[in-house]
Order: C-alpha cells, then sequence, then structure tokens
C-alpha cells in the first residue's frame, strides 16, 4: 500500500492513436481503433493509477477531438489545471502491432500541432510547482520544435528553481530532429538540470558526446560533466520475435551498477509505452524503495504493460509487486 502521495508533474505532447485492429496491416485495413497516448502522459498515468497527485503540463487543439485528449487525462485521474486550448492541429500516430517475426510499425504525424507551436510562455511555473517533488521530462518535447525546446528548458530550470526532483528519458529519436537544431545543441543544458535519466549507450552519444563502449565508464562519465545526475538507467531488451522478448535492466546510482532479474514476455499484446511505464516505475520506486527495489519495480511494472492494449499501464501497484516477488503470475483471480 502507498504510505504517502507524492505530488509529480509531467510535460509533453498527448497525441491520437489510431490503431489498426488486431494484426492489420495498414494497407488492408478499413478501420482504425482510437485511443490517446503520449511518452510523458503514459507515466503521468501509471503514477496516477499509483494514486499520485500528477498534473500534466499540455497544448491541445481548440475544438472537439482535443477537448476529448483532455477528458481522457481526467479520465486517467490527471490534474489538467494547466493544459492549455491552442490554434493548431491535433497530433496524430498510427500504430499496426506485428506479430511473430514480424515488426510492429509506428507512423507519426505531428508536425503543426497545436502542442508544437507551443512554448509556454504564459505558463505559471510557480503555481505548477507549488507543493512538488518531482517533474518529468523526455527527449521527445525538446526534438519537436523550437517552441517546445524553449518550453522544455522553462520547465525544467523552473523545477530546479522550487527544488524540485527531475528526472528526464533522454528517448533520442532521429527523425523528430527538423528544426534547425541538434540534439548536441539542447540536450546537455537540460540534462545538467536533471537528477535521474534514462538513457543507454546510444543516448549517451547523440545526446552528450560520451563515447563509451562500457556502460559504467559511459555513466561515470556523465556524472562527471554534468554532476546534477544521481542516477542513470536504462532497460535491456532481448527479441526473440515481435511477440516474445525478455526484458531486464539495469541502475547506475554512482557507486555501483544494479541489475534487476529478467523477465520473459512470450505474448506480447503491445509493447509501445513499455518505457513509459519503466519510467513511471522508476519514479515510485525512488520515491518509495530502495535502489534495487526501485528497480525491479520499475522493471515488472514495464513487463505489466506488455500486456495491455494501448499507450498507458493501467495496473496496480499491487500486481506489480506480485510480478517482482512471482506471487498471482497468469493466476485466474476470484
Amino acid at each position: 500500500m502507498v504510505q504517502m502521495t507524492k505530488r509529480i508533474i509531467t510535460l509533453g505532447e498527448v497525441m491520437m492513436r489510431l490503431s489498426t485492429p488486431g494484426h492489420e496491416r495498414f494497407i488492408q485495413t478499413h478501420d482504425y481503433e482510437v485511443q490517446y497516448g503520449g511518452a510523458e502522459a503514459n507515466v503521468a498515468a501509471s503514477l496516477a493509477y499509483w494514486d499520485q497527485s500528477v498534473a500534466h503540463v499540455c497544448a491541445f487543439p481548440n475544438h472537439d477531438i482535443g477537448k476529448a485528449g483532455i477528458r481522457y487525462l481526467r479520465s486517467a485521474g490527471i490534474d489538467t489545471s494547466f493544459v492549455f486550448l491552442r490554434e493548431g492541429r491535433m497530433g496524430l500516430y498510427f500504430f499496426e502491432n506485428g506479430s511473430m517475426h514480424r515488426s510492429s510499425k509506428i507512423i507519426y504525424d505531428r508536425f503543426y500541432s497545436a502542442f508544437s507551436l507551443f512554448d509556454g510562455a504564459e505558463v505559471d511555473w510557480a503555481s505548477v510547482f507549488d507543493g512538488a517533488d518531482w517533474f518529468h521530462w523526455t527527449g521527445i518535447t525538446p526534438a519537436i520544435s523550437a517552441a517546445t525546446a524553449k518550453l522544455c528548458l522553462s520547465a525544467v530550470q523552473a523545477a530546479r528553481q522550487y527544488d524540485v526532483k527531475i528526472s528526464g528519458d533522454i528517448n533520442y529519436r532521429r527523425n523528430l530532429w527538423q528544426y534547425g537544431k541538434s540534439p548536441l545543441d539542447v540536450m546537455p543544458e537540460l540534462i545538467r538540470h536533471t537528477d535521474v535519466i534514462i538513457a543507454g549507450l546510444t543516448d549517451l552519444e547523440n545526446c552528450l558526446g560520451i563515447q563509451e563502449t562500457d556502460y559504467v565508464q559511459a555513466c561515470v562519465e556523465a556524472q562527471r560533466q554534468y554532476p546534477t545526475i544521481q542516477y542513470i538507467s536504462t532497460t535491456q531488451r532481448e527479441s526473440l520475435g515481435s511477440s516474445h522478448n525478455i526484458l531486464s535492466g539495469v541502475l547506475w546510482n554512482g557507486r555501483e551498477l544494479v541489475s534487476s532479474r529478467s523477465f520473459d514476455m512470450p505474448s506480447i499484446v503491445d509493447r509501445v509505452g513499455g518505457g513509459d511505464a519503466f519510467m513511471a516505475g522508476l519514479i515510485y520506486g525512488l520515491l518509495y524503495k530502495d535502489d534495487a527495489e526501485a528497480l525491479n519495480y520499475a522493471v515488472a511494472a514495464s513487463v505489466l504493460k506488455h500486456s495491455i492494449p494501448g499507450d498507458a499501464n493501467f495496473v496496480t501497484v499491487e500486481e506489480v509487486e506480485h510480478l517482482v516477488k512471482g506471487e498471482n503470475v497468469g493466476k485466474l483471480l476470484r
């Protein structure tokens, strides 16, 4: 059971997700299932489901589809006090769920969305971070546009000013950086303010210029250059097929590399949002547990997300902890 409630702020675009039914391909489908999601909002949904007080900072288009996205956030238990309605379009992404040896596929359509034009000039950061314990951002937001890069920097600077713990999932995506800036132009200043980062070797190279082949050495160098960083973590995935993966994780805490147990996932339903579930689990774990427990909780949360359609990880704390302990796994619970 949760012993207390923390206040957590997330920032990022929420998109409409259009998924082909079952395992149909884009070329053959006649229908799309509509859901909503986005990396940071997925983190928010998990934490809200775990009875944390969560608010999301975002902008939606000022029409019925945008308002439907806001209703989705509210239905997930997320505070929308800092959501803004603006001119622009709804960001979209299309999802084709692979199976066996056929990979899943995502096509993004988010240029000129209301969020991509939102620089946050009117955001009252003092109100946003009033009573907040944690702020989370990802590398997706500063990659979208110059406006959202400005928004993200303003947010991390304000969070640091108000002594809020900050996490960032670097989440390097090459195809997003299309507005004349590279990750090395933008990401170092954001990471300089951040306490916990999710990053693999490729992320550290592309976003911080750290070229190491050993993960521990890369983490040591990242902390040397950016002393604010307390934790660096990443997942390790072995893909045996589109619907069969093995998942584990590691956490560098400045002293040692903590490793989780490995989980076999032979019948994946939907892997979208798995990394966000891991991030949410790590935030929750670092708030309430020791390092090893936090990592195992994060990986177990991610594993359970792979059993749930859609972006969000609607599982309880008890379900995650049972999986960590190997209890009630796959049973019929009455």
